[in-house]
């Protein structure tokens, strides 16, 4: 199934969970601060109390942007770059973003997902159409559009090989930035690299293991911060962000700055 550029669904949106940094929402006035937006999946997401210690690393995020950088989070678990949209999370998005802003856009964990038509994109067709919605929605209202590559699982071979587990999806990605003129954050290179520096033993220490579960997709504490680090990176390299807008890049963060706020009832 191809889609139209413009297209967005319009289905009923159900609760969508924010994040913010410390200092609050930006306001809507001609003064108010720009704000980061953050679309994706689990692996960004904010946790809750009944999911600790797994931690998103858009919850690690705004330790590293000074502290008048507003993050709005509405990355969800379990959405790939198709059912965010058809649940209307990213229209509640275009409904608050504003000039100045920026979309940071990652997915394909759940685009993947080839038994589940709900979620599935392929590669160069439906994903690359997904993702082009926000390119252009974002645009339309004088925001910045910027994708990142999903971060890597954990996974290694038996000779002890980090191995990458998004198959064309990252490729079509970068493909799409060429061809959009869009900032790519390539968090998958740099997260790959980074879990075959570690090890496979080392590497557990960054994801959510613990005594009934071994999670290689998700991440703790140390996992998350490591990440947003990546990804604020990333931001500097691709000038999305100044050196005036981060901080602490080079520090260490504590994990008791994590905190999984109670689950909404």
């Amino acid at each position: 199934m191809s889609m139209t550029r413009r297209k967005v669904a319009s289905a009923a949106l159900a609760a969508v969970p924010l994040a913010f940094a410390a200092n609050g929402v930006a306001q809507a006035s001609s003064g108010r601060r720009r704000t980061i937006y953050i679309a994706g999946d689990s692996t960004a997401a904010q946790k809750y109390a009944d999911a600790a210690p797994e931690t998103g690393w858009g919850m690690a995020f705004p330790f590293f942007l000074r502290k008048d950088l507003p993050v709005a989070n509405h990355a969800v678990n379990g959405r790939s770059s198709k059912s965010f949209v058809d649940e209307g999370r990213l229209d509640v998005i275009l409904g608050e973003i504003r000039p100045g802003d920026v979309l940071i856009v990652q997915f394909a964990h759940n685009d993947e997902k080839s038994g589940d038509p709900a979620r599935y994109t392929e590669p160069w067709t439906t994903y690359q159409d997904h993702l082009r919605l926000y390119v252009d929605g974002a645009r339309a209202r004088g925001a910045r559009p910027v994708l990142a590559t999903a971060v890597e699982r954990r996974r290694f071979d038996a000779e002890g090989r980090a191995l990458p587990s998004h198959g064309e999806y990252p490729a079509a990605m970068r493909a799409l930035a060429r061809e959009e003129g869009v900032a790519l954050l390539d968090v998958q290179a740099l997260s790959l690299a980074l879990w075959q520096e570690l090890g496979g033993e080392e590497s557990k220490k960054y994801f959510n293991w613990t005594a009934t579960e071994q999670d290689n997709t998700h991440f703790n504490p140390p996992g998350a911060i490591a990440v947003a680090r990546l990804v604020v990176r990333e931001l500097l390299r691709t000038r999305v962000l100044g050196p005036r807008d981060v901080r602490r890049l080079d520090e260490e963060i504590p994990e008791s700055w994590i905190s999984w706020p109670p689950a909404a009832v």
